[in-house]
């Protein structure tokens, strides 16, 4: 993708964070390229204590083992005016090496046919792996570029950098 190719697209970012650390990344994606934004919120929110992963007993912990449990139905799943977005940027956190399952309604619900999707993810230690990959194999649709992963603690510098390097600008 080239920053002359993005100029004049309409840009939508969407995300989903559990402890904020994705949250700020978004938001200063958001606010550095002009872009919409989107935060996808489970139905049913997830507890601190749902997140422990830690916990054997927690919810992201039984998730994690049975996948039949990991449908998190979301209280929206497509963004308004959806298909009039060219460039979305998608982040997520990593949940035990893979994209955060809240993630995979969005994915499914959505057609991203015509759309550049630019994952991102955050982690203090699990690489991106092959979360971004999934991700457009459950789509089916769009442009998915490579994933990228953000250390959780970015500051807003190194996200402008980040995005400089991907030639997407507002």
């Amino acid at each position: 993708m080239t920053a002359q190719s993005t100029a004049n697209s309409k840009t939508l970012v969407v995300h989903y964070s559990a402890h904020g650390h994705t949250r700020r990344v978004a938001e200063t994606i958001t606010r550095a390229l002009g872009a919409d934004a989107f935060v996808l919120a489970p139905a049913d929110a997830y507890s601190e204590p749902d997140l422990d992963y830690n916990d054997p007993r927690s919810r992201v912990s039984r998730e994690h083992v049975d996948h039949s449990l990991r449908h998190v139905e979301l209280v929206q799943d497509t963004p308004e005016g959806f298909a009039d977005y060219d460039v979305v940027l998608v982040g997520y956190p990593i949940w035990w090496g893979e994209a955060s399952w809240v993630m995979n309604d969005f994915v499914k619900h959505n057609d991203f046919t015509g759309k550049t999707v630019i994952p991102f993810c955050t982690s203090f230690s699990s690489p991106v792996g092959t979360s971004a990959r999934d991700l457009a194999a459950l789509s089916g649709t769009g442009d998915w570029r490579p994933g990228t992963r953000l250390e959780a603690n970015t500051d807003a510098a190194g996200v402008r950098r980040w995005l400089d390097r991907l030639g997407v600008e507002a």
